[in-house]
C-alpha cells in the first residue's frame, strides 16, 4: 500500500493535516491500534499543529478576493444566459443580484477554505523543518505505568529533541533532566536540563553518535541539574533508542 511506503513522521503529519485520502485514513487508523510508534508521531503531530494554530493570528480574507470571486461568476451567467431560445416560456423575473449572491456565497467560502489551508500547510511545513531535528535514533520513553510520556530524537551531531507528550507536571522546585548511556556498562550522561516541560532541543558535545539499543531517561532533579552529575530524583520515564523507519 502507498502508505507502508512513505515515512511514518510524514505519514502523521499528512494524516493529522488530513491531506490523505478516505482509503489511506482508514488504513492509518487500522494502524494506529497495532503501531506504537505511529501513534506517537501522531500525536506529537496533533499537539505540534494545534501550538502553531494557537500562535497564529486570525487573518480576514482579502476583499480583492471576493471582488475576483463575483467577476468569475458574472462571467459564467453571462455565458450560461447568451444561448436562450426564442420559444421560452414568458417567467416571472429573476432577481439575478439575489440569485448571484447565494451561489457566490458557496464558492466565496470555498475559496477561502483552500487559501487557508494551503496557507496553513505551507507555514506547518515550515514550523516543521524548523523545530525538528533529522533523527539517527528514536526513543519512546515510558512511565512505570506503561504510558508514553516522552519522545527522544537523537541526530548524528549529539543534538536530541525531546518532546513531552501529554500533560507533564513539574513539582515545584523541580526541573526535568534528560540523560542517556552510550555505554551500556557505563554510568549515565547528562544531555542537559529542561527548564519548562515543552519541546526543546538539547545539544551536547564530546559524546559518540546515538545507536539503537542506548538507554535514555528523563528525572526530576533541582533547579540547575543533578549536584553529583548522576541521576537522584524520581523517574518521569525511560525507554530505549530505536532506528527511525
Amino acid at each position: 500500500m502507498r502508505t507502508a511506503r512513505r515515512n511514518l513522521a510524514e505519514l502523521a503529519d499528512e494524516f493529522v493535516i488530513g491531506l490523505c485520502d478516505p482509503d489511506e485514513q482508514r488504513e492509518v487508523e487500522d494502524r494506529l491500534m497495532k503501531e506504537p510508534e505511529l501513534a506517537v508521531l501522531v500525536e506529537l503531530a496533533r499537539q505540534r499543529f494545534a501550538a502553531l494554530d494557537a500562535a497564529t493570528p486570525r487573518e480576514a480574507v482579502p476583499e480583492s478576493l471576493w471582488h475576483r470571486v463575483e467577476r468569475r461568476l458574472d462571467a459564467v451567467e453571462e455565458s450560461i444566459a447568451a444561448p436562450e431560445t426564442k420559444d421560452r416560456r414568458v417567467e416571472a423575473p429573476v432577481d439575478l443580484k439575489s440569485e448571484r449572491e447565494k451561489r457566490s456565497r458557496p464558492m466565496m467560502w470555498t475559496a477561502a477554505a483552500s487559501l487557508a489551508a494551503s496557507l496553513v500547510l505551507a507555514i506547518a511545513l515550515v514550523w516543521n523543518l524548523m523545530t525538528t531535528v533529522e533523527p539517527q535514533v528514536i526513543a519512546v520513553l515510558v512511565n512505570d505505568a506503561g504510558q508514553p510520556v516522552a519522545m527522544i530524537e537523537g541526530a548524528e551531531n549529539n543534538a536530541t529533541q525531546v518532546t513531552l507528550l501529554g500533560q507533564t507536571d513539574v513539582p515545584a522546585g523541580t526541573i526535568l533532566q534528560l540523560w542517556t548511556k552510550p555505554d551500556p556498562d557505563g554510568p549515565p550522561v547528562s544531555l542537559g536540563i529542561l527548564d519548562e516541560p515543552k519541546q526543546t532541543i538539547l545539544q551536547a558535545a564530546g559524546l559518540p553518535v546515538p545507536k539503537p539499543d542506548q538507554l535514555y531517561e528523563i528525572t526530576f532533579e533541582q533547579p540547575g541539574g543533578s549536584p553529583t552529575g548522576l541521576p537522584t530524583g524520581p523517574i518521569l520515564g525511560k525507554g530505549l533508542a530505536r532506528e527511525p523507519r
